[in-house]
């Protein structure tokens, strides 16, 4: 009864504790639900054979974090610097920390003149970083820049294997170690509109309702067990032979 009991506690600690980790993911795409080219992550839980010690294994709960890929929805804005990519392919930009790959197309212009994301990065063209020197840009659906009449440069968008990023924060991939980008060969610029984030705010919220629930479930059992053990530890001494 003793080892039962306590496997169940185990079983229900750690399924909280994924849980915990499941409701934080929801309520990180509810929050940026708003925010341009986010992409929603979701959690799967597994089991895995592990050594709890030298005797004997026990199955554990393990999760995973993936990102969802799929496109959200595109937005018209008609502001000039506004780009959204349908189909396949990111924007490359130049971090401190390297080359770093989005979808979220909020671009401004610096004080240099330089294209740049909303956080103050480069957006990379084929020819490097793109340098904005007139007023009136154009965006091809090719991704051809040109300014005031002048093609200046290209978008640099690139397809890669999305199980190769990793996300970094500020909307922002980093491409694994090895792992190698292409030019995109399915892909559409969309001037004066932007790609929405695409976090379903209905299933997110109907999500974190079932996450709840199944917490008080939990806890429920935990309280269960416990009071078996307070009740096979006051009965024990009071047996008579």
């Amino acid at each position: 009864m003793f080892i039962d009991n306590r496997l169940g506690l185990m079983e229900s600690v750690e399924t909280m504790i994924n849980q915990e980790q499941r409701l934080n993911q929801v309520s990180n795409n509810l929050a940026n639900v708003d925010t341009p080219g986010f992409k929603k992550e979701s959690v799967t839980f597994n089991e895995m054979l592990y050594q709890a010690n030298r005797y004997r294994q026990r199955v554990g709960k393990g999760l995973r974090i993936n990102t969802v890929q799929d496109q959200g929805v595109v937005q018209k804005t008609d502001a000039p610097l506004d780009f959204a990519i349908t189909g396949e392919g990111f924007f490359r930009v130049q971090t401190p920390a390297g080359i770093r790959y989005t979808r979220a197309g909020n671009f401004q212009r610096n004080n240099a003149g330089q294209l740049v994301t909303a956080n103050g990065d480069p957006v990379l063209g084929e020819s490097g970083p793109i340098t904005l020197t007139g007023k009136n840009v154009e965006v091809s659906r090719d991704g051809r820049i040109s300014v005031d009449g002048n093609q200046i440069d290209r978008l640099s968008v690139v397809t890669v294997d999305p199980k190769a990023l990793t996300k970094q924060g500020e909307n922002l991939f980093r491409l694994a170690d090895g792992a190698a980008e292409t030019p995109s060969p399915n892909f559409q610029i969309l001037q004066g509109n932007l790609e929405k984030s695409n976090v379903n705010t209905v299933t997110e919220m109907t999500e974190m309702l079932d996450l709840y629930r199944a917490y008080e479930g939990q806890q429920k059992m935990i309280q269960g067990a416990d009071a078996l053990d307070e009740l096979a530890a006051t009965r024990v001494g009071s047996l008579s032979g």
